[in-house]
């Protein structure tokens, strides 16, 4: 298995809202394993620009606490799968469970309130 997969942090965890992070980890997986780990500061959030911003980095998986609906869509459009509910952990340990195929991506932890609609594609 050979990906890149992009994870959002806030205070070296995973960000419970995607759009709102301070920093993108993007981790890439070699043969099963973790090659190597980096640290991307995003531009400022504007609706909509992470998808590509992301995308940009030959990323093939998003991971995220929460996430909408339209920002879903949009990595969908850059050929990036999007897995939601992840848990409020160390990158390094999410990809590890997500390569081990022991990832639960359970609730989902973006915060809008009753009836907004969230999508996971696997």
């Amino acid at each position: 298995m050979n990906k890149k997969i992009a994870l959002p942090l806030e205070n070296g965890i995973l960000c419970a809202h995607f759009g709102h992070c301070q920093q993108f980890a993007v981790v890439e997986v070699k043969d099963g394993a973790i090659a190597d780990i980096q640290l991307h500061t995003p531009p400022e959030h504007v609706p909509g620009l992470y998808p590509r911003w992301v995308a940009q980095f030959g990323v093939s998986d998003v991971i995220a606490g929460g996430m909408g609906q339209k920002a879903i869509a949009l990595f969908h459009e850059q050929n990036i799968n999007v897995f939601i509910g992840a848990p409020m952990i160390e990158p390094k340990e999410i990809v590890s469970q997500f390569i081990d195929n022991k990832l639960e991506l359970s609730a989902n932890y973006c915060n809008h309130g009753e009836g907004h609609d969230h999508g996971c594609s696997h």
